[in-house]
């Protein structure tokens, strides 16, 4: 049964994600970063220097709503898809990773910005937003924003979920000999209580856990890297060789190879870094801002770090180990965590074991907070938010004890289905967010540190969909928003602190 259920959503996935979603994804990126005249590389530094930025003194902070965000971008995904890129695409689905990060940088800007200029307020004293959100107000279709935020559900509540768990699962076992079905029903006793507890509980835990198990990751991969740094160079050049066929491949299908790369390497890029996909706006319009763009350039910075930053750590230590055999070999995390044994030893594995239960536990909870968002957007009965909960919970448990194959299969379905229906529904509202850039350009110009958005940066014939409660009328009238915003902080100052890091 279960080989016949792979080989059915493979096959539907496969078609979906393949050369169409490559064409799709680095497209729009290209055309996003002309645009937008290379944002990803002139505001890079300023991007970087908003992460101190409070934003506001109520709700969720700038920085809170970045970090749910890469809780939900880092994670297995960093460590298992790579190598499953790796082991089906070669080394050169790496730089097919690094060109969907590049270019998708320019995706997330615009999508992050659009979720931050539609968001509407919320009965907890914060936001909610996202391509559902801006699809109905923005291009006034309400049935295309159901559609997406049901393929949301989907995807982001059950299969990247299944994913999730699937790799603390095989990371455990083969660290500690622990049996898939008890890590299985003890993540589930993890997770309750922390998505019972809403969005706001996400934000709180996510804001910690990613950055610091991220920075002990990373740390050793910069050993890794410092003690065979001799190998860097040739490294780097076979996959800038195997990217482009310029290695001999096996079997002598050049071709083949190079196209197995490009796929992998933009497949897993996407499920790593999710730029243009439509996950991290829902993150990005929950945030407190003064101005949308604000968002748009973190969650841009966010791509950078998962993926260039990331991604390539793992990689590198895979490729700088010995253990990755073209074709076979073991696979997903395990993979990565015998390279780690070689460069450290056998405790390594087991620590490797920690960090992706970590990690991918925080991406189970940041893809919560965005099901969540549209779970509310499609219905306001919390009956029904604690039924699907429980699905939720169910999904983690299936994944846990489900082959690695199949949790894939069915991630790869939900998300080329987001992003396709994203990236159509950005390029048609890209005039909000060129709007919106220009008007942050024109106050950072004029000397203003911290620029502020109202509807008036926009057409007269744009303005007029922006609900009139979040963004004041003009930039004079901000002072009576921030009494607003002033009130509705003292209501939401038990629940969570902003700029608490």
């Amino acid at each position: 049964m279960e080989s016949w259920l792979n080989s059915a959503v493979d096959a539907i996935g496969g078609t979906l994600s393949g050369y169409p979603l490559v064409i799709a994804l680095l497209g729009a990126g290209l055309y996003f970063t002309l645009r937008f005249g290379g944002i990803q590389i002139r505001a890079f530094v300023h991007s970087v220097s908003l992460l101190r930025t409070s934003g506001g003194t109520s709700g969720i902070s700038p920085f809170q709503a970045f970090a749910t965000g890469l809780a939900s971008r880092v994670g297995t995904g960093n460590i298992a898809g790579v190598a499953v890129a790796l082991t089906i695409g070669g080394p050169g689905a790496i730089f097919w990773m690094w060109m969907t990060a590049l270019l998708g940088m320019a995706s997330a800007f615009v999508e992050s910005t659009l979720a931050q200029i539609f968001k509407i307020p919320h009965h907890d004293s914060t936001f909610r937003g996202g391509p559902a959100y801006y699809i109905r107000l923005g291009l006034g279709s309400h049935k295309f924003a159901v559609v997406f935020a049901v393929v949301l559900l989907y995807t982001f509540g059950f299969a990247l979920n299944s994913v999730q768990s699937n790799s603390i699962a095989n990371a455990l076992e083969a660290a500690f000999g622990w049996e898939p079905q008890w890590i299985g029903i003890s993540l589930v006793l993890l997770t309750a209580p922390i998505i019972y507890g809403g969005v706001r509980r996400v934000a709180r835990f996510a804001q910690w856990i990613v950055p610091v198990m991220a920075v002990l990751y990373l740390g050793m991969a910069a050993y890794v890297c410092l003690v065979n740094i001799d190998q860097i160079p040739g490294m780097i050049a076979m996959i800038w060789r195997h990217a482009f066929g310029l290695e001999p491949a096996a079997g002598g299908i050049v071709g083949y190879a190079v196209g197995q790369a490009m796929l992998m390497g933009v497949k897993r890029g996407l499920f790593s870094n999710e730029a243009g996909m439509g996950s991290a706006p829902n993150a990005a319009a929950v945030a407190t801002t003064k101005h949308p763009v604000q968002q748009g350039l973190m969650q841009m910075l966010g791509v950078f770090f998962d993926t260039i930053v990331v991604c390539s750590a793992t990689a590198f230590m895979i490729l700088l180990s010995g253990q990755f055999i073209p074709g076979s070999g073991p696979e997903g995390a395990v993979l990565t965590q015998r390279a780690l044994g070689v460069h450290f030893g056998d405790w390594a594995v087991i620590f490797t074991g920690i960090t992706v239960f970590f990690l991918a536990y925080s991406s189970v909870l940041g893809n919560y907070a965005f099901a969540e968002v549209n779970m509310d957007f499609l219905t306001q009965r919390v009956w029904l938010l604690n039924i699907f909960r429980a699905f939720v919970l169910l999904a983690v448990m299936l994944g846990s004890v489900a082959s690695l194959p199949l949790v894939w299969s069915f991630a790869d379905v939900g998300t080329a289905l987001m992003a396709f229906i994203n990236l159509v529904a950005i390029g048609l509202l890209i005039r909000y967010a060129q709007a919106a850039w220009c008007d942050y350009q024109t106050q950072r110009k004029a000397g203003v540190a911290e620029p502020v958005f109202a509807r008036d940066a926009l057409p007269p014939e744009l303005r007029a969909k922006l609900p009139a409660d979040v963004w004041p009328a003009t930039r004079e009238s901000k002072t009576a928003g921030d009494k607003v915003a002033g009130r509705r902080g003292e209501d939401a100052e038990d629940a969570i602190t902003p700029n608490a890091v």
